[in-house]
């Protein structure tokens, strides 16, 4: 009974303030929240210190304190909730870069798998700095790395979201992963 309709329907209505149409979304969109947490999951490495339920409390945290938005459809609030959920990756990535730096210690790495998540954290810093330079010249091709490879939102959900055909989508995608490519192999 969870239709794209329906969700939409109780989206609009909380946030026109009904508390009793969050009370029944919340579970309808909880399984979609925890998709979109496994997908982020397993661009990370294995033994990542973040686990999904955790990815997904924060982002759903995150979601709960938008007061401001007018949700759109379904698609607008994935959209949201992959954004709430890179940046709380993100920050994570940087707390744990910055406790690793020992506050101006000597990093001595113990082992392999403490390489490759510093690596791993470095590399999702860097594109999260090249993804920001983007939105500065185009915005809409940012939001659609961030809906597709963030967000594992197809094209047609990735369109829905941004309200653009999904043609253009495919066009945003694939240039804006060619200039992302360029400019995070031009700050190595």
């Amino acid at each position: 009974m969870d239709s794209p309709s329906e969700i939409t329907d109780l989206l609009i209505r909380w946030g026109n303030g009904d508390q009793a149409a969050f009370e029944k979304l919340a579970p309808l969109v909880e399984r979609k929240l925890h998709e979109l947490a496994h997908y982020y999951m397993l661009r990370e490495n294995p033994g990542h210190t973040l686990q999904t339920t955790a990815l997904v409390n924060e982002a759903y945290l995150r979601l709960i304190d938008q007061k401001r938005v007018r949700w759109q459809n379904r698609a607008h609030f994935y959209g949201i909730a992959a954004r709430m959920m890179r940046r709380v990756l993100l920050n994570h990535a940087r707390d744990q870069k910055r406790a690793k730096r020992g506050g101006g210690a000597v990093h001595v790495s113990l082992s392999v798998a403490d390489v490759v998540s510093d690596e791993r954290a470095v590399e999702l810093v860097a594109l999260d700095d090249a993804l920001n330079r983007l939105a500065q010249i185009d915005e809409r091709k940012s939001q659609v790395v961030e809906l597709r490879y963030f967000g594992g939102l197809s094209v047609e959900e990735t369109a829905e979201v941004l309200n653009v055909s999904p043609i253009t989508v495919t066009r945003d995608w694939n240039m804006a992963r060619a200039w992302l490519a360029r400019e995070i192999a031009d700050g190595a």
